[in-house]
């Protein structure tokens, strides 16, 4: 029986990268997943891929319209959350000097504002004794010269599970923020239109992890799974590093 035998599963931003990968692992454990993501075509290749009936809802967590009718069909087709793994956000380069208004309400529209209220809209239906887990960042922990929206945003995210532990706490529900470092996505991957600045980003991110290389989707994936299942019950507020080292040194 897999560790997530029976369960339900929520996870944003399951159309490609960590969660997609996430979702294919809590699928294989049993779970019956529920993903979204903004891009409809690319998240139905996406269900395709994970199987087991996952279903695919397309939603923009920025976009409360979209988060209520996500959570409406939750409860229609299954009536109850046991894990809700906040996982949709995204950035991009700018200098301070090359801020704009713009970029800064994109990113926090996302990654903050959307992650408080998937958060919020979900908890009608989360189960006492449910797993929250939130996307954080390594660059909240260590400076990024021309990042500083993203990096400001995923600290708010961190200091979102120290608040909420406390707030759900009666419920028992656990929040755990999980930290990707640098990834083998499509999000790495296109960190900008220019390839060659993509290629040095991840040269210069290799060349200072202490394991050499950027992670695979799937090991971040299976440390999601640890913060999902029981095996990590006494688990509350933390912040569980896969990084390959990068923020440690």
């Amino acid at each position: 029986m897999g560790k997530l035998a029976g369960k339900v599963v929520v996870i944003t931003g399951a159309n490609s990268g960590i969660g997609l990968a996430s979702a294919k692992r809590f699928a294989a454990e049993g779970a019956r997943v529920f993903m979204t993501g903004r891009r409809a075509r690319e998240l139905e290749e996406a269900v395709k891929e994970v199987g087991n009936n996952a279903i695919g809802i397309p939603s923009d967590i920025s976009k409360m319209g979209d988060l209520d009718a996500l959570f409406d069909t939750v409860r229609q087709q299954a009536g109850q959350i046991d894990v809700l793994f906040a996982n949709a956000g995204g950035g991009d380069f700018a200098s301070l000097t090359d801020i704009t208004e713009e970029q800064y309400h994109r990113i926090f529209d996302t990654n903050v504002k959307g992650t408080l209220f998937t958060v919020q809209k979900a908890l009608p239906l989360l189960k006492d004794g449910a797993s929250v887990i939130l996307t954080g960042s390594t660059s909240a922990t260590t400076g990024v010269p021309a990042f500083s929206v993203y990096s400001a945003s995923k600290a708010a995210v961190r200091n979102f599970a120290r608040s909420w532990i406390m707030e759900l706490a009666p419920r028992k529900i656990r929040v755990n923020v999980l930290v990707p470092g640098a990834t083998s996505t499509p999000g790495w991957h296109g960190l900008s239109s220019d390839k060659t600045f993509n290629q040095e980003m991840i040269r210069a991110v290799e060349s200072t992890t202490p394991l050499g290389r950027l992670a695979e989707p799937a090991e971040v994936a299976a440390a999601a799974l640890f913060l999902a299942s029981d095996d990590s019950s006494y688990v509350n507020g933390s912040e569980l590093f896969v990084d390959g080292g990068s923020a440690q040194i």
